[in-house]
């Protein structure tokens, strides 16, 4: 996939995955800062010891929303550049799914599926992602989701026909 493309291009590549990230390993101190950040400190999560005697997973896994929120980093890291963009915008989900704990320890990246792009206003296309996060080694993705994100442009840049 390019760098970068222009508005033009966009639907165009509805279908495609545009997008595959790099591996990020989701350790014990991001778990720990994550549990801080949102005050959830759940045992499964910031207790190695007791996880790993109470729990099947062998130890800590990671919270489902730090898996979820990886998804921006991992958007950053292998999506195209949009030449036109003035900002962009998380619009939400539709759905999501946690398929599959992370393990402490276990890399993670992300899939990005362009499943639909629709331009409205003068000044703006929505795009929607069917994304999953795959962990290495493993048949079963963390989560599936369909994300939807909004692309800003001056309404200059707006492509003929669309």
């Amino acid at each position: 996939m390019p760098v970068e493309i222009s508005l033009s291009e966009i639907p165009g590549l509805v279908g495609e995955e545009i997008g595959l990230s790099s591996w990020i390993t989701v350790d014990q101190t991001m778990i720990d800062a994550f549990a801080g950040a949102t005050n959830d400190h759940q045992f499964i999560h910031v207790d190695p010891v007791r996880a790993a005697a109470e729990t099947s997973f062998g130890g800590t896994i990671a919270h489902g929303f730090l898996t979820l929120s990886l998804l921006s980093a991992m958007n950053y890291d292998c999506l195209p550049k949009i030449r036109e963009q003035t900002m962009g915008i998380n619009y939400g989900f539709d759905k999501i799914r946690f398929m599959s704990p992370v393990r402490c320890g276990k890399r993670i990246r992300g899939h990005f599926v362009l499943s639909d792009a629709r331009f409205r206003g003068a000044g703006m296309v929505m795009t929607t992602y069917d994304v999953s996060i795959e962990i290495e080694g493993e048949k079963k993705p963390a989560l599936t989701a369909t994300w939807i994100t909004i692309v800003q442009f001056d309404p200059k840049d707006r492509p003929e026909g669309v």
